[in-house]
């Protein structure tokens, strides 16, 4: 066969669009599963508070339902529309979606709710509360991707790093002032998208190390997260160390296949809030030690997903979107188990897609969308 048939040949071949519909089950799985969890957990106090045991169940429904919805439509919407500029404004997505994220981190700092010491919420009313640092997760994965797309080859060199950092510090700084676990998230996710596009490594070995000694620093000199690594490294006889000491109670009582989904007694008001942070140690409890592995096998297999869309994107900036959003989910999930687990210093992580929070599970699905309308613009020859 000449080479001219050979090209004729190739032009003749049906390429179809692929979408992952292996990531797309997984995800609506955690979010059924997170439902449920948060029934579980959340009956008893929502029937002595207000007097339905289905008050967060039905919240949180009905944002996951209105989030499918979302991830849905995004995921037919051709993901490189985010960076291209607009007709009428002349200006692209990504940097309007920045941008507003860095508003409403300065916003929430004026206007929002003070709760247990941090503002990070914004009231609206009878909808409920905004939490800004969920849209500026996504907001840093869109515009760090965009940013490294435009010169990655810059990012050979540490003066590469540091440039792309100066983009993101002003949105870093607001969410560090009030939030300092998703400031970790973001942190790490732009790490994590630099070292992807980098093709000389060694330097980030010195950023490590940088920001190690910029987070020890951050938490010796603001009193409050002092007296957590305090909490934590004494948390037997620290009277603050009392929430993380009944979820280790509840972990250790749930054994191997655990007391029963519903007959959880620390979440009887002994664990706070049982239904957000701290929802892993119920599931620990009333699923046992088998319950725990697979749901963490779960988040290994939508991880594995992430990772096979990234490694197949049609081009740079589709792959580091798909390492961004893995990214988050993974710190999030290591994170959030850490401090239930008593690992590391309490911190306010959530478990994806699982703890009770609207714009969290929203923002997340959306999130997916993004990843799924990545694997939708791959293409294979069946």
């Amino acid at each position: 066969m000449t080479r001219a048939d050979r090209e004729m040949s190739r032009g003749r071949r049906k390429f179809h669009s692929y979408y992952d519909y292996s990531l797309l089950f997984l995800t609506l799985f955690l979010v059924c599963f997170g439902l449920v969890m948060i029934y579980s957990t959340s009956a008893y106090n929502a029937l002595r508070v207000f007097g339905d045991p289905m008050h967060f169940f039905k919240r949180q429904g009905i944002i996951a339902l209105g989030g499918v919805f979302a991830m849905l439509i995004v995921s037919r919407i051709d993901y490189r529309i985010y960076f291209r500029k607009l007709p009428v404004l002349k200006i692209r997505p990504v940097i309007l979606l920045y941008i507003a994220a860095i508003f409403f981190q300065i916003l929430v700092l004026i206007v929002g709710n003070e709760i247990n010491g941090a503002k990070r919420w914004i009231d609206l009313g009878p909808l409920g509360t905004f939490q800004p640092s969920d849209l500026s997760k996504v907001a840093a994965i869109l515009f760090i991707a965009f940013i490294v797309n435009m010169a990655p080859r810059k990012l050979d060199k540490l003066s590469g790093f540091i440039r792309v950092s100066l983009y993101v510090a002003p949105l870093l700084a607001l969410i560090a002032k009030e939030n300092l676990s998703t400031a970790i998230v973001i942190a790490a996710i732009l790490v994590v998208i630099c070292f992807v596009a980098s093709r000389k490594k060694s330097y980030f070995f010195l950023v490590a190390i940088a920001l190690v000694c910029v987070g020890a620093a951050y938490i010796m000199f603001v009193g409050y997260r002092a007296e957590r690594v305090k909490v934590w490294l004494n948390v037997e006889t620290e009277p603050k160390g009392y929430q993380i000491l009944q979820g280790l109670y509840a972990i250790a009582s749930g054994g191997i296949f655990g007391t029963g989904l519903g007959q959880s007694m620390q979440k009887l008001g002994f664990i706070p809030e049982s239904h957000n942070d701290m929802i892993f140690s119920v599931i620990c409890e009333e699923l046992g030690l088998f319950g725990a592995v697979a749901i963490i096998l779960v988040f290994l297999l939508l991880i594995w997903r992430l990772f096979i869309i990234a490694i197949n994107a049609p081009d740079l900036y589709g792959a580091l979107i798909a390492v961004g959003v893995l990214t988050h989910i993974a710190v999030q999930v290591i994170l959030n188990i850490a401090v239930v687990t008593n690992s590391m210093p309490s911190t306010g992580i959530p478990m994806p897609f699982i703890s009770y929070g609207g714009t969290s599970v929203f923002i997340l699905l959306v999130e997916m969308g993004i990843v799924l309308s990545v694997s939708n613009q791959i293409k294979y020859e069946r």
